[in-house]
């Protein structure tokens, strides 16, 4: 696992447990927040990603944890993380998009998301999977 990746996954995952308390705890003013966001439907909305973010970051901390004890399947879980974080990047992109509302606040952390992972999938999915992968790729 390079450095990078490792602290763009650190950054990540912490990043979603850090939302999720800040969100449940309510610590943000209501200026901060998504547009309409008394609106039951989107705070439903919102809510729904609390799953998907926190397998995201279970799977990224624990393929970080992996790595350093060096047990192969590290690799994997980096993998499982990074798709999971590409999609809940781009469910968000999506749904702001559909919705035309364009608030670089939001908009910027999600094309995070759904961007960063691609620039390491390749190489891990190489690396770990070899033949499976170079057959899929040829």
């Amino acid at each position: 696992m390079s450095r990078t990746l490792r602290w763009f996954m650190i950054i990540t995952d912490i990043g979603f447990v850090g939302y999720w308390l800040v969100t449940f705890l309510e610590l943000l003013p209501k200026d901060y927040l998504y547009r309409d966001y008394d609106n039951e439907l989107l705070v439903s909305w919102n809510l729904s990603f609390v799953p998907l973010d926190l397998l995201i970051s279970f799977t990224g901390l624990l393929s970080i944890y992996f790595y350093r004890r060096q047990f192969r399947s590290w690799s994997i879980f980096a993998i499982i993380s990074l798709v999971l974080t590409f999609c809940s990047g781009l469910q968000a992109i999506a749904f702001w998009g559909i919705r035309l509302d364009f608030d670089v606040w939001w908009w910027t952390p999600n094309l995070f998301l759904l961007l960063y992972p691609l620039f390491f999938l390749r190489r891990l999915m190489r690396d770990s999977l070899g033949p499976v992968y170079s057959k899929v790729e040829g």
